[in-house]
């Protein structure tokens, strides 16, 4: 208002300017480390260690620590870290969310601050979005962490419990959000501490942290158990549920995920189900001792309202398996609880299985929270500056890219029907084609991928 920003700087740009300060520091020791051998810069993590023992802080040893790092980097991986990327490497360990373009080496930072406070001994994990992310990364930052004299662990989904315990005593641990949100699920069912894979948490480096943190933050993670209940019950239900199709007799909302019968809708459910002797004639759907013939009826109106097939699952071999709405991956495994996959099935008519019940959940939100410090890096934050801050206690840092960057970014496209879009970017398609440029595609799930490629071919593109 009165040009404060303009005397003062922005936030970000002081933080910048304090970054810079240290990353001069980490240079100082560029000349001294390259003459080193490899057993003298190895050695540099047990001097390390004695330091902070002596009660030294890990601010103490930053510009040091984080210059060993990179001068490993250059013998093991041959990639030197830039100073941008320093800059990086120090939000991540001040609890920071670094923002930094695509292609700016987001893997390499996180090195920094990971070896930094795995050489407290307690732990670091580092949360990747896919099996193939956590195992690629593992084992090619991994060069550098055991050049360094550290353990590094990956946690992938089938692993035994003494693997997974191994994994997670390691330094620095690789994984997917879901892997450690269920191993912590799991633990928390051990009636014995001795059978726990996982250590107290300590310090967590989130990658695509919006994508984590903000899109999936309320998925709730979910350990169920088997629930002996009436499952023919399913299919009788289905075979009435399935004849309410028209709109004045259920009320959808789509953003909410939610379905309801109209009374028009509960009527004809109450009559199908006095034909089928589900429901005495003197009696009506929402009597209380009919409260479970309302929860299976519930279960059904979701399944055909709601849940679409090979859009939110699939059916394969004589059974419905889920569909990850993120990764457009199927789950193998995963079930949906509270009657909702036993619904499904029915409505599929394939055999139902015994009903679930859940015994252990938390969300992606909740679980990150108990870090007590939490830090990520990602392309796209500072949109989400707000949510993260109120939500995570997270500030976003926003790093400068190395060199200037040419890619022009353009402003959203907003169009009235569908078909105008596709209609849109298979236009724009032709048009990065014809100059030979390539084009990733991403879209919400697999239905969407098809059609797209139906249009594309159509047009004759490969």
């Amino acid at each position: 208002m009165f040009g404060l920003e303009k005397v003062f700087g922005s936030y970000n740009s002081r933080i910048i300017k304090g970054y810079e300060r240290i990353v001069r520091e980490i240079n100082s020791y560029d000349e001294r480390l390259s003459k080193l051998s490899d057993d003298e810069l190895r050695h540099k993590t047990t001097e390390f260690k004695e330091i902070l023992r002596d009660g030294k802080t890990l601010d103490d040893i930053l510009p040091e620590a984080f210059a060993v790092v990179r001068e490993a980097a250059v013998r093991t991986v041959e990639m030197r870290h830039f100073d941008v990327q320093l800059m990086g490497g120090i939000a991540l360990h001040k609890g920071c969310i670094a923002e930094m373009k695509t292609g700016e080496g987001k893997t390499l930072v996180a090195t920094l601050a990971v070896y930094l406070n795995a050489l407290t001994g307690k732990g670091v994990h580092v949360v990747t979005v896919n099996d193939y992310l956590a195992k690629r990364d593992a084992g090619w930052m991994g060069r550098i962490y055991r050049f360094l004299d550290l353990s590094v662990g990956v946690i992938v989904g089938s692993m035994w419990d003494g693997a997974k315990r191994d994994a997670y005593n390691a330094d620095i641990t690789y994984g997917t959000n879901h892997e450690f949100g269920f191993d912590y699920l799991r633990d928390n069912l051990k009636f014995d501490k001795a059978e726990m894979v996982m250590r107290p948490f300590n310090f967590a480096v989130v990658d695509e942290v919006d994508s984590i943190l903000i899109d999936e933050a309320r998925t709730p993670l979910i350990i169920s158990g088997v629930d002996e209940g009436s499952i023919q019950l399913y299919s009788a239900v289905d075979s009435v549920v399935k004849t309410i199709a028209n709109a004045d007799e259920f009320d959808k909302d789509e953003k909410s995920r939610v379905v309801t019968l109209t009374d028009i809708g509960v009527e004809k459910v109450e009559k199908g189900l006095k034909a089928l002797g589900l429901l005495d004639e003197d009696t009506t759907l929402y009597d209380h001792h009919n409260i479970s013939l309302v929860y299976h009826v519930n279960c059904a109106l979701k399944a055909h309202r709601l849940f679409t097939k090979n859009v939110d699952y699939i059916v394969k071999d004589g059974q419905v398996l889920i569909i990850d709405e993120f990764t457009g991956r199927i789950m193998d495994g995963r079930r949906y609880s509270e009657g909702l996959h036993q619904a499904i099935e029915a409505k599929e008519h394939v055999e139902v299985k015994t009903e679930s019940q859940t015994i252990a959940t938390i969300s992606y939100q909740n679980l990150f929270r108990l870090y007590p410090k939490l830090s990520g890096m990602t392309g796209t934050a500072m949109t989400e500056e707000a949510e993260f801050d109120e939500i995570y206690k997270l500030k976003v840092v926003s790093i400068p890219s190395n060199k200037p960057v040419i890619r022009v970014d353009h402003e959203d496209s907003i169009f009235l029907t569908l078909e105008e879009k596709d209609k849109a970017v298979v236009n724009l398609i032709k048009e990065c084609i014809a100059r030979n440029q390539p084009v990733l595609v991403g879209t919400t799930n697999i239905d969407r991928s098809e059609y797209v490629s139906h249009l594309l071919t159509k047009e004759k593109i490969k």
